[in-house]
């Protein structure tokens, strides 16, 4: 077998895992992601390509695949094949300038926060009274349009989570690529200067990766002939 120098990381995020993008026709849940493990371990031993999760990561998939009743064999295996590390929090360094914009990006939002909420009010107030009875009333219909609304100006594309913040600290630290589906973390991977791909695209690379190296190998045992 070739020898390859150049050993890529990837740091993976839960979007990776549970995205319906990485499903061929008719697979479920469980028989994608066990096809992409058998990937990654082709790839680790074969390529000596190395996939990372932060543990805070790890434990909020588990609980999302155990949740959907993926089979604990296939659980069992990411916990084989995917390599765990915490962030080295205290050593990995963060430019001030990222941070002041995350500050002023949340304080923004904030106040767009606050508009959603003034509106719901205003709406609530003016639909006092409809729809009293049984089943949901007019307010509690403007209450739920709150709770979306708030929900998707706070919180899309910004890092929101203490597992987003870990997944970007490791890929910096290892200066490893980051894969997922989750345009927050895409936006601030590019931010922090990291290269990142779509989840829905990681099986194809793998399986290119993989194809390729096949060939070169039979290459080179040509040549040595």
């Amino acid at each position: 077998m070739a020898e390859h120098p150049l050993k890529q990381r990837f740091v993976l995020d839960t979007s990776l895992f549970l995205t319906e993008e990485i499903r061929r026709e008719g697979e479920t849940q469980g028989e994608a992601l066990a096809r992409l493990l058998e990937l990654i371990a082709e790839a680790r031993l074969e390529l000596g390509i190395s996939c990372y999760v932060p543990p805070s990561v790890y434990e909020e998939l588990t609980t999302m695949l155990e949740d959907r009743r993926v089979p604990e064999g296939t659980v069992g295996r990411l916990n084989t094949w995917v390599i765990k590390k915490n962030p080295a929090r205290h050593e990995v360094m963060i430019p001030a300038e990222i941070v002041y914009r995350f500050i002023e990006e949340m304080s923004e939002r904030v106040n767009r926060g606050l508009r959603v909420s003034e509106k719901a009010v205003r709406k609530a107030e003016d639909s006092r009274g409809n729809g009293a009875g049984e089943g949901m009333t007019e307010v509690d219909r403007v209450i739920s349009d709150l709770r979306e609304e708030y929900r998707s100006t706070l919180r899309r594309g910004v890092l929101d989570s203490r597992e987003d913040f870990d997944l970007l600290v490791l890929a910096r630290e290892l200066e490893a690529g980051v894969v997922t589906e989750d345009t927050g973390i895409i936006n601030w991977a590019e931010d922090f200067g990291l290269r990142y791909l779509r989840g829905r695209d990681f099986p194809t690379l793998l399986d290119e990766y993989l194809t390729a190296s096949v060939r070169t190998d039979r290459y080179l045992d040509r040549e040595e002939r």
